[in-house]
């Protein structure tokens, strides 16, 4: 199991407890919503690496991987299986899964606007640490792992990072990370096609695709697109934002 290389296996060398958590994003790629992170971890109050490989064991037959890989239905019963009947935005959710290790999951997202402003890889960056930041404990040691190549500006003396190339299929906790962040757009962006219809984020979450590409040249540029991406700020510019009232 990738994530037990990042444990000091001497259980001494966590007296005071320990945590690891994995982050990971979804939503760089579409036109149009908010880029989602999320930020799973868990933490142990006493060092136990037979419990702890237990949970992980536990978690690798479930069939945690890279979201992108999985069905809607899939990653639906992934987190049906750990005891996550839903998923929100801004607040921890935590689950005991036993005295001695807690899990924590926390969805955090950067919309259109500071896209736009800041750049999608740096929006990606913050909205990781966002989620990290206030769900990992500042008392205890830790290692964070992050998807990518490119490790958060964030600094804490008991704290490590990781950058984790392809971390979604290789980490347990990135992979479950990226599962709940997947989960959440997904819904956000079907609950928001009922607001602008037409755009067919039911099926497309936003991203580019010929339907939706074609909706913004006849519907017009809605404040949740991106105006910064191609296939947006032309029309953007020529209209600024426009919308045919009867569809």
């Amino acid at each position: 199991m990738f994530d037990l290389k990042y444990f000091n296996l001497k259980a001494e060398a966590y007296p005071s407890g320990f945590f690891i958590a994995g982050c990971d994003e979804v939503g760089r790629g579409p036109l149009a919503g908010p880029v989602v992170a999320a930020c799973a971890s868990i933490e142990i109050k006493i060092f136990d690496i037979k419990e702890i490989r237990s949970l992980l064991r536990k978690w690798s037959k479930l069939g945690i991987t890279d979201s992108k890989l999985l069905t809607a239905e899939a990653r639906a019963e992934i987190l049906k299986k750990i005891s996550v009947d839903a998923i929100g935005v801004d607040q921890i959710l935590s689950l005991s899964h036993s005295e001695n290790i807690q899990i924590k999951i926390l969805i955090k997202e950067i919309h259109a606007p500071k896209i736009d402003e800041i750049n999608i890889l740096q929006a990606s960056l913050e909205a990781m640490k966002l989620a990290m930041v206030e769900s990992c404990p500042v008392h205890l040691p830790g290692m964070i792992l992050i998807d990518g190549n490119k490790k958060l500006k964030y600094s804490h003396e008991l704290h490590e990072q990781e950058a984790v190339v392809k971390g979604d299929s290789k980490s347990l906790l990135i992979g479950l990370a990226s599962i709940a962040a997947k989960v959440y757009r997904d819904q956000l962006m079907k609950d928001l096609s009922e607001k602008y219809p037409g755009y067919g984020w039911e099926q497309n979450a936003g991203y580019p695709t010929k339907k939706h590409i074609e909706a913004i040249g006849l519907l017009g540029v809605t404040e949740l697109h991106r105006l910064t991406f191609s296939g947006v700020k032309e029309v953007y510019a020529e209209r600024g934002y426009s919308r045919i009232e009867s569809i």
